[in-house]
């Protein structure tokens, strides 16, 4: 273990972060290999088969789920305690197109607890739960995509769960989890999402969704929703939405609803990101996040580093975030904006004050379209305790102003002039 290092609150960054060995195939069990059990790469959704399969494991003491080389089509599967998921190299496990192969169930989706679609890949209360090996995990999604932008041509107005779209993997209430070297791409919706989760990692994975011909919308790579301690290390992520979102409840009250909550102890390592909306984005549905660190990242088509969305509808608390020893181009070095995106006060007459405060970005060396991408609403939110540092920009437009932060602390910072 490297020598001692901390969050931005001064918490010691806790050994389990510097942990990052894979457990083999062997070390987790038996494995099942799918056509030794009948499940075919034909075309057919396998969904009852793979259940079915899942389910043997479970009462035959765990095991591993093993999808050899080649295709298999399935809708929804749900994970039982000791059942891991490893897919070989040139394995890859498809989502069915049809979403009547992902039965409505209670659960977690954009803030709010509802019935919705379940994921492909689901695990709820697992401890111990892996998704291992060099294959695929694939959404499937190019018939949603294009679905939801005829929806929205029909009604302007349409919400993201308007058109029926399931994620790809959605992990609640688990702990010890870990998703390592496979690849999830072209998910119907969110990609991952985790929900009341604890100590999950996220290593060397690769993230995709498509931006063109066929926009993937809301591909958001990672979620992480009321969660703690997560680490997100040597993952490549291009997606057409934001890259790694803090999430955790939104509207007028959101604060005092037992099922939200805050986001803590989150770091984010030696990534790199290709097209993605945000690197690091808190928001939109967002209440109070706390000791978040993102360092060692490289960017390539990113849109924005660092976005603060504040809902006038939600009280939020942004706190302790820091980004360092970053590199690369980007569209908007820092954003921050009131978001009204699903904008509803549900009765409420004030607007809940909100607040970001002690957020650091240091040691960085861009190129960007927009430096200091801010907009001050002091009626709305306060930012406060801000410091930047070390910092080398080229810069489209290198305007800035701090006007508006109670607390600025600029050192070392050179942002010039150059051309779009």
């Amino acid at each position: 273990m490297p020598q001692r290092e901390y969050f931005p609150d001064g918490t010691p960054i806790d050994a389990w972060f510097y942990d990052t060995v894979v457990p083999t195939l062997e070390q987790l069990g038996k494995p099942y290999v799918l056509t030794d059990h009948g499940i075919a790469a034909d075309g057919t959704v396998q969904t009852a088969a793979l259940q079915a399969l899942i389910d043997r494991i479970a009462a035959e003491g765990g095991g591993v789920l093993v999808v050899p080389a080649g295709e298999f089509l399935t809708g929804a599967l749900f994970f039982k305690q000791g059942v891991h998921l490893h897919l070989c190299a040139g394995a890859v496990l498809k989502g069915s197109d049809d979403i009547s192969d992902y039965p409505v169930c209670r659960t977690r989706i954009e803030g709010e607890s509802c019935l919705y679609y379940p994921a492909l890949i689901n695990a709820d209360g697992l401890d111990g739960f892996t998704i291992t090996g060099e294959g695929t995990l694939d959404g499937n999604g190019l018939r949603a995509w294009k679905a939801f932008w005829q929806r929205l041509q029909w009604n302007p107005k349409a919400t993201n769960k308007d058109e029926q779209r399931p994620r790809l993997v959605f992990l609640s209430n688990c702990q010890n989890v870990t998703v390592a070297g496979v690849t999830l791409q072209n998910s119907p919706f969110w990609t991952n999402h985790l929900y009341r989760c604890r100590f999950v990692k996220y290593l060397d994975c690769r993230i995709l969704a498509p931006s063109e011909p066929v926009p993937a919308p809301s591909s958001d790579a990672l979620d992480i929703d009321v969660c703690s301690d997560v680490l997100v290390k040597n993952c490549y992520m291009a997606v057409n939405d934001d890259s790694v979102v803090l999430k955790g409840g939104k509207g007028p009250w959101a604060d005092t609803a037992p099922e939200n909550g805050s986001n803590e102890r989150i770091l984010v390592e030696d990534c790199e990101y290709g097209h993605c909306h945000g690197c690091l984005t808190c928001g939109s549905e967002s209440i109070h996040n706390r000791n978040i660190l993102v360092r060692r990242i490289r960017m390539n088509k990113a849109i924005t580093l660092l976005w603060l969305k504040l809902r006038p509808d939600t009280p939020q608390q942004y706190e302790y975030i820091t980004i360092e020893q970053v590199t690369g181009k980007v569209g908007n070095f820092a954003l921050v904006r009131p978001w009204t995106q699903f904008f509803d006060n549900k009765g409420r007459t004030d607007i809940p004050l909100s607040v970001a405060e002690n957020i650091t970005v240091r040691d960085c060396d861009c190129d960007c379209d927009t430096y200091w991408n801010v907009e001050y609403a002091p009626s709305q939110y306060r930012l406060s305790r801000f410091t930047l540092e070390g910092i080398r920009v080229r810069a489209a437009h290198p305007d800035f102003d701090g006007s508006g932060i109670d607390g600025l602390t600029v050192r070392d910072v050179v942002v010039s002039q150059q051309n779009s």
